[in-house]
């Protein structure tokens, strides 16, 4: 006796080895041992053999007209054995034999759209339109597999669809691994034995290498565009008194978020008062309101060569930077110091307006603001009137800088290098329109530490570490930057605790000078705005309380924000300077070696790994060579044409930073682009047709 079951949703058979009423012990053909339910029994016979029947039967099935069938079959619930008694006699004029009752169940079960299941052997016919839509969505099915297939033979003869243009960047970044656009790059990829991404490159996919960038940038961090809703920035309605002094910021020609300026006051005297004075949005935007969501979706402006895309709206921005000739409000820190020993004698904060006597550019003025200039008052040189009028302050504040970084040198225990140059990127023909990555760069050099450079930092770094520990004195929470130790891999962290930062060598550090581009410095502006006015029941009153989960969320998303941003900044930097090789056709450089087999140029901020580089000590120069530039990828690799000196040199160490900022070394962080294709996907771009999606 030989039975057919169901196990586990399969069709088996074998032969009997003892039977109970219910189950029974089964040996298949395989020789295993199963024990059956007697409910999961289909069908018992006497021969062929269950090897003979399976394969009859699966014949049989593949000639069953589904659609005759299912016209066959009744309303009600109904066994397989009674449709092929139906469909078979009716045809044949006989009764369904046992192999064709087998074929009947084994169609049926295979035809869920047709047929759906009641039971065990037990079925129901589905609804004339429920089948309807069942069969226009197969076919559906079969057409997109088909698209697929030609999408696939396009892809591989080197040629990009436009369907799979269009979803380019959700493709490659953030994919619908279901979409068939998606399945047609995965399976040409497969077939061509090429990455996603080159097969892309060949196919024509990449129109323009910077506007490629540019989007998938968008589409991770602005999916939904850089515009903003209309805002409306809301007047500052508490009457400030006006201060006495007149102050003004040293910036970049380009920048247009002026958020601090400088004033001294009592040279002379023996006593000298320094303002520290920070543009005060969060005395009109409060927590919760429209703008204060617009800045925190962005959390930072975002910077890149010949652009950026601002934190707040322009008009926002534009109704409390620190521009030259207005009485503006600020939130000041007035510093009191003996103009002899340069001693911290006070220190105060309040809530005022200060005269902006003029706006200065430091890549105008670094030429003629030099130490010498500074430092002797008979040294004459081309001056600008306006700076002319600062000098007496500047060169105090210079003084007054070189003074606080040699105590934070002390605290750090060793000096801050500034081995490496800045670079400034001006693109020639886009005036701060959005670039399309072909206009002409230029790149200039601009040594660390110049001393406009020195005053600005020096004075945030006192205002940013004086406010961050006023704020913990008044036990009102912030969010701050520190650093346990400058032992290698101990980075900068963000947190809600005054701990000391060992890179900047203060006792505690919290943003607070930059509350129009970075949504930390807003977030403490409020809080340090409640100490002024409440002094020691802040606490009490400011809009973050201590242990306030919100402000964790804050750090959490302002920590990544600010590092994909970063990330970017440095990505376009690294492609205006590959770039600047093609304009102005430059195949050779000359390098310093900083780690194996990298090397850093000496006058670009170019980064690359170099070919032949190996055993080369730390520090060597070298004449090198340039490969092919890809400017998809960002990769340019060298290979090293000569030696330019005898030994390696002992003062080329990397800088150990210092600042604020975790140390990028420039272009290593554009590295080869990230693909979020799963080439694991191969195989499912060939069975479009058997999704259920």
């Amino acid at each position: 006796m030989y039975l057919l079951f169901e196990e586990a949703g399969k069709f088996m058979a074998g032969r009997v080895l003892s039977e109970t009423e219910s189950s029974a012990q089964v040996e298949l053909d395989s020789g295993k041992r199963v024990k059956v339910k007697a409910a999961s029994i289909l069908l018992r016979f006497e021969k062929p053999t269950p090897a003979q029947l399976l394969a009859s039967a699966q014949l049989i099935s593949q000639e069953i007209e589904l659609e005759l069938a299912w016209e066959f079959s009744p309303e009600d619930e109904f066994g397989f054995a009674d449709l092929a008694r139906e469909y078979f006699s009716s045809k044949a004029n006989q009764p369904a034999t046992l192999e064709q009752q087998a074929g009947t169940l084994l169609r049926l079960f295979e035809a869920p759209h047709y047929f759906r299941r009641a039971g065990k052997g037990r079925f129901r016919k589905a609804s004339a339109d429920i089948l309807a839509q069942a069969l226009a969505a197969i076919e559906k099915k079969k057409q997109i597999a088909l698209q697929v297939d030609q999408w696939v033979k396009d892809l591989s003869a080197g040629q990009c669809p436009q369907a799979v243009r269009d979803q380019l960047y959700k493709i490659l970044f953030k994919p619908d691994k279901n979409a068939p656009e998606y399945k047609a790059v995965v399976e040409a990829s497969r077939e061509t034995h090429l990455g996603p991404l080159e097969l892309l490159i060949k196919a024509g996919a990449i129109d323009s290498p910077y506007q490629f960038h540019w989007k998938r940038f968008l589409l991770e961090n602005f999916p939904k565009g850089t515009g903003f809703a209309r805002l409306e920035a809301p007047p500052i309605r508490e009457v400030l008194p006006l201060s006495t002094v007149h102050a003004f910021s040293i910036d970049d020609s380009a920048t247009t978020e002026i958020d601090d300026a400088l004033s001294v006051q009592g040279l002379g005297s023996g006593r000298v008062q320094i303002g520290i004075h920070i543009a005060a949005p969060a005395l009109a935007i409060l927590p919760g309101s429209p703008i204060d969501v617009a800045a925190r979706q962005r959390l930072s402006t975002v910077y890149m060569p010949g652009y950026k895309v601002t934190m707040l709206p322009e008009e926002v921005v534009k109704s409390y930077t620190l521009r030259e000739g207005s009485d503006c409000p600020a939130v000041s820190l007035y510093i009191g110091l003996d103009e002899g020993t340069l001693e911290i004698v006070s220190s105060e904060t309040r809530l005022d307006r200060v005269h902006i006597s003029a706006n200065l550019r430091h890549d105008q003025l670094d030429a003629i603001v030099t130490p010498q200039w500074l430092e002797d008052p008979a040294f004459e040189h081309q001056h600008d009137p306006k700076v002319l009028q600062q000098r007496e302050q500047l060169s105090f504040l210079f003084r007054l800088a070189k003074h606080l970084k040699a105590g934070r040198e002390l605290v750090r225990g060793k000096p801050e290098s500034f081995n490496r140059p800045d670079y400034n990127f001006r693109l020639v023909e886009n005036e701060g329109a959005e670039p399309q990555g072909t206009e002409t760069v230029q790149i200039s050099i601009r040594q660390r530490g110049a001393p406009l450079d020195l005053i600005v930092s020096e004075a945030m770094i006192l205002a940013n570490s004086t406010w961050g520990n006023w704020l913990a004195e008044h036990g009102v929470p912030a969010i701050y930057r520190s650093q346990a130790s400058l032992l290698p891999g101990v980075k900068v962290r963000m947190g809600t605790k005054a701990l000391p930062h060992a890179g900047i060598g203060v006792r505690s550090y919290a943003w607070s000078s930059s509350p129009l581009r970075r949504y930390t410095d807003l977030v403490n502006q409020w809080q340090i705005i409640a100490c002024a006015r409440h002094g020691k029941t802040a606490a009490l009153v400011a809009p973050f309380k201590p242990k306030d989960a919100d402000l964790f969320s804050i750090i959490s998303s302002f920590d990544a924000a600010y590092s994909a941003y970063n990330g970017y900044q440095s990505a376009m930097e690294r492609f205006w300077t590959l770039k600047y090789l093609q304009q102005n056709a430059i195949t050779e450089i000359n390098a310093t070696v900083f780690k194996e087999n990298m090397v850093r140029a000496d006058e670009l901020p170019l980064v690359l790994v170099l070919v032949g580089a190996q055993g080369l000590a730390r520090g060597a120069r070298l004449r090198v060579k340039l490969g092919r530039i890809d400017e998809v990828s960002l990769d340019v690799t060298g290979t090293v044409l000569a030696r330019l000196d005898a030994s390696p040199a002992s003062d080329n160490a990397l800088p150990d930073g210092g600042a604020d900022e975790d140390e990028l070394d420039d272009g290593v962080a554009a590295g080869p682009i990230a693909i979020a294709v799963d080439m694991n996907d191969a195989d499912a771009a060939t069975s479009v047709a058997a999704s259920d999606d």
